[in-house]
Order: C-alpha cells, then sequence, then structure tokens
C-alpha cells in the first residue's frame, strides 16, 4: 500500500473509504446487534462519526463496561434500537422497489399508457394518487434522514 499523493485523489479515496467502513458497521450491527462506535478524522482534520444505538450509549459502554445503565438510559436505547430496525425495513423495502423497477424495461409505449390511465383518473382517485406519492416522497426524506443518523452521523465543523 502507497500513501496517496494527490490530494484530489486522496479525499476520494478517504470518502468512500469511510462509507465502506459506515456500511461493514452497519451490517455488523444488523447482523449481531452490537453497539459500535468509531470516530475519524478526513485528511482535512474534519472529524465523522457514527454511533449505534447513540454515542451516549456507546461512551457509557466504553467506559463503565460491565455496569448496567439506568432504566431511562435502558428504554432510550431500546427505543432507539426499534426506530432503527424499523428505518431498515422500510429501507430494505425501497431497495426491493427500486431493484424491481431497475429491472423492468420500461419503453415509450409503457410511460404512455401509464399516462393515459393517470388522464382518466376522476378528482377523488387523483387526490388519492397526489396523496401517494406525497407519502412515497415523505418516505423517501426520511429514509435519507434516518440513514443519515443510523448510518454516518458525520460532523464536517
Amino acid at each position: 500500500m502507497a500513501k496517496i499523493e494527490n490530494e484530489d485523489d486522496l479525499y476520494s479515496s478517504f470518502s468512500k473509504r469511510r462509507e465502506s467502513l459506515y456500511k461493514k458497521a452497519s451490517d455488523m450491527i444488523r447482523k449481531y446487534d452490537i453497539d459500535v462506535g468509531i470516530v475519524t478524522f478526513s485528511p482535512s482534520d474534519n472529524p465523522f462519526s457514527f454511533f449505534h444505538p447513540t454515542i451516549d450509549a456507546v461512551v457509557d459502554r466504553f467506559f463503565s463496561p460491565y455496569t448496567q445503565g439506568s432504566e431511562t438510559s435502558c428504554l432510550n436505547i431500546a427505543n432507539t434500537r426499534t426506530r432503527i430496525k424499523e428505518k431498515q425495513v422500510e429501507l430494505e423495502d425501497l431497495e426491493i422497489i427500486k431493484e424491481t423497477l431497475a429491472n423492468q424495461t420500461t419503453d415509450e409505449t409503457d410511460i404512455e399508457e401509464m399516462w393515459e390511465q393517470i388522464k382518466e383518473f376522476n378528482p377523488e382517485d387523483l387526490k388519492k394518487f397526489e396523496s401517494r406519492l406525497d407519502e412515497v416522497d415523505l418516505m423517501l426524506k426520511n429514509v435519507v434522514a434516518s440513514s443519515i443518523a443510523q448510518a454516518p452521523q458525520e460532523n464536517a465543523n
């Protein structure tokens, strides 16, 4: 392994490796239900962190590995784990949808047929369709937000 001298390549490689590290940590969390804490500093000395379930839980566990947390702390951690697992299920569902859509071949006739069906919606169906699109939009925004909170919690100072 050689040191990367080109600054652009260095930053790019760091970002890719950091994301890969966070992904591996997330996979371990999913598989083994463990607590993880990672702190890294970029080549430009920006700090990046990843903690599961929370920074407080990981730090408390690090400094007092054999001490049981307070009841409130245990409930907060359990609640956090539950929310993360729910978001992981949502993300997996979206990934299945994404793969399904990627595997489908859509040509112009398919798109035209879809628009023809939408044009035939009555006002009530149209409102339902718009509402569903809003739900999908919100779900996608939540997935992005939860992936930021769940996976790489990045603090660029």
